[in-house]
């Protein structure tokens, strides 16, 4: 994996989510994502899938439920600032820029990546014994991964929870979820921890 090869990752997920948004239907997005998510992890060259791991991988996931699809206003939050420090791309800003409130599931903490290219990012931990221990993301708009909406509709449809690549491999390095977006109902949607052996 080299350079190129995560520039073209990072295109293809833009890609994935463009055509996502176009769907008039959540569950066929939910349908593309899946097939699409799937492919990149197993055939692309810059899949967090360790080489070894990728013949007859597939990664699992929760069948769509409308009832984790939302659209809501982006609140006013008090300012923060989180600085994660990486060893491989040091230490990496996020400003708090909101707050949204997910009924029947509580508040999670909106970012904003404080650095060269910027973008909405919304992690998320929660108590399902099926997701990745460190959390899952569900939007983070500098690699593409964006549902769409705009600060007073925002599409955060927690069945396209997905794990970072740190969950696949201890070769990456991701922010994960502080306590401002941690929730302690299970999830029962989106991508499921798998673990490989």
């Amino acid at each position: 994996m080299d350079s190129w090869d995560v520039r073209d990752w990072r295109a293809r997920v833009d890609a994935l989510y463009a055509e996502v948004r176009a769907q008039e239907r959540p569950e066929r997005a939910h349908r593309l994502w899946v097939m699409g998510r799937d492919r990149l992890l197993v055939k692309h060259p810059a899949s967090p899938v360790p080489p070894e791991h990728r013949e007859g991988f597939g990664a699992q996931y929760a069948p769509y439920d409308p009832e984790y699809r939302f659209v809501v206003p982006v609140t006013a939050a008090e300012p923060e600032r989180r600085e994660v420090p990486t060893p491989t791309d040091g230490v990496v800003p996020f400003e708090r820029i909101g707050r949204v409130e997910l009924p029947e599931l509580g508040g999670l903490d909106v970012w904003w990546l404080d650095s060269y290219g910027g973008g909405v990012f919304l992690p998320l931990r929660d108590a399902s014994p099926t997701s990745y221990g460190g959390g899952r993301y569900v939007l983070d708009t500098v690699k593409g991964a964006d549902l769409g909406g705009a600060r007073d509709a925002l599409v955060v449809d927690l069945n396209f929870a997905y794990q970072p690549s740190c969950a696949y491999s201890s070769d990456w390095v991701c922010p994960l979820p502080g306590p401002g977006n941690t929730l302690t109902a299970a999830v029962e949607a989106g991508e499921r921890y798998v673990a490989l052996d």
